[in-house]
């Protein structure tokens, strides 16, 4: 009997057993205020519930294994490279806060639609739509990971069991519901991360010093992707209704200081997970970092990195369930009732699951869909500007381009000027957002000429 059908049985009542608990606790929303926009008996959310909630709802499955597989292929300098995106809440925050005291805007659709019009909501809608697609089945199939290998019947069976479970709580009470649980699993996970690092660094073969230091700064070595992520980070938080959807739900005030809190304290998360890579790295261990590190140290860790994972992942994805319902029904406004938004959550979670059928990769969930959406750089750091209709769909159409040329791999090699992994996601990210700030500002040009 392997390692994982041994402790099978306990993976099992984890996962049942919190969700279950997860829909007890839930508050029920009866009406739309409450199910999408988080309103419980009239309070808003403060900044603690709003604060833990961004990062427990970033810090998702699939974050956290791939900053423990960078910090096995790059050390700490991996860690800290994808600790990079988590600028996206510092800009995102700052940007809201501006949209709403300066714009008297109420969410980003209204931003859109009131600048550029209905059709640039439309193709906005089709690029987060496609977000929110890639955030079911790549949390998922994290899950599944620790049940069985990719394609066997308890790799599936956990994946679908798992996506029942958090959609039931969160039909139950749909944005109130996902925030409620998020303060209780921040406090979890938080819980769970000092309990794993207490057993790593408890290791006898464990060098803390050469952890800490581990890894190479160099562009080969993981500054490629830090770079990128950088890069990234002034448009990709806008395509995240996850994230901007919290940005309208209490005071300007207190969600600048959220979303500026988050932004630290999530990029440390970040960091402090991908040491259990860099443990894996020192220890020569092969794979997926996370999941070899809980079966060389137990049954009781992996049971602990398992809850940690079941925990980021049902956050991330009730969070989804709510986001997509509320797109549809509320900012798009194709339905009216909170019943319409609880019909969108189940088609989100029936349709979000066939990916993982078709072998799809986890980590191109970010990178790709990131790079697909720099063109909207320029539309949201040049707001004020007065531009024409025509420079959104220029620049967001020239991002769609160039995410399209590394999907493929298209791309110039020589146009290319650093060397090792992610040397093609930097560059394209580097020519792309240079030239959609062009096309951004190619129309107001040619006017006053």
């Amino acid at each position: 009997m392997d390692f994982l059908t041994q402790t099978s049985t306990l993976q099992w009542l984890l996962i049942i057993a919190s969700s279950v608990i997860f829909f007890i606790l839930a508050p029920y929303a009866k009406d739309v205020t409450t199910f999408f926009k988080a309103e419980h008996r009239g309070k808003q959310p403060n900044m603690v519930m709003l604060t833990g909630s961004l990062i427990i709802s970033w810090i998702f499955a699939k974050s956290i294994t791939n900053a423990a597989n960078l910090g096995l292929e790059f050390g700490l300098v991996g860690g800290v490279a994808y600790a990079g995106y988590y600028l996206s809440f510092a800009v995102a925050g700052i940007i809201i806060y501006q949209l709403r005291t300066q714009g008297n805007y109420t969410s980003i659709h209204h931003f859109l639609t009131d600048k550029y019009g209905k059709r640039a909501v439309g193709l906005f809608s089709i690029l987060i739509s496609f977000r929110l697609f890639n955030e079911v089945w790549s949390n998922t199939m994290v899950i599944g990971t620790y049940f069985g290998e990719i394609g066997t019947t308890a790799y599936y069976a956990a994946i679908v069991v798992f996506t029942i479970m958090t959609l039931a709580y969160t039909l139950k009470g749909g944005l109130s519901s996902s925030i409620f649980t998020d303060v209780i699993q921040m406090v979890l996970f938080s819980i769970l991360l000092i309990i794993i690092l207490a057993v790593i660094f408890n290791e006898p073969e464990v060098k803390v010093g050469e952890m800490i230091t581990s890894g190479t700064w160099s562009m080969e070595l993981g500054l490629n992707l830090f770079f990128a992520a950088i890069l990234q980070s002034f448009s990709y938080p806008f395509h995240d209704p996850v994230l901007t959807d919290r940005g309208f739900i209490t005071s300007p005030n207190i969600t600048r200081k959220s979303f500026l809190w988050a932004a630290v304290l999530g990029g440390i998360c970040i960091v402090l997970f991908s040491l259990v890579g860099v443990y894996a790295q020192q220890t020569g261990l092969q794979g997926q970092a996370a999941v070899e590190v809980a079966k060389k140290l137990g049954v009781v860790l992996l049971l602990v990195i398992n809850f940690i994972m079941i925990t980021s992942a049902a956050s991330t994805l009730d969070s989804t369930f709510s986001s997509f319902s509320k797109l549809l029904t509320i900012d798009l406004r194709l339905g009216k009732t909170v019943t319409f938004g609880r019909i969108t959550m189940v088609l989100v979670a029936v349709l979000g699951t066939i990916p993982v059928f078709l072998n799809a990769e986890i980590l191109s969930a970010t990178t790709i869909s990131g790079t697909m959406v720099i063109g909207l750089t320029p539309v949201f750091l040049l707001w004020k500007m007065k531009a024409p209709q025509i420079s959104y769909f220029l620049s967001v159409i020239c991002g769609l381009v160039f995410g399209v040329l590394l999907v493929f791999e298209w791309f110039p090699q020589s146009l290319i000027f650093t060397r090792g992994k992610y040397a093609s996601l930097l560059w394209i990210n580097i020519y792309g957002i240079s030239f959609s700030f062009f096309f951004f500002l190619l129309p107001t040009w040619i006017k006053r000429s």
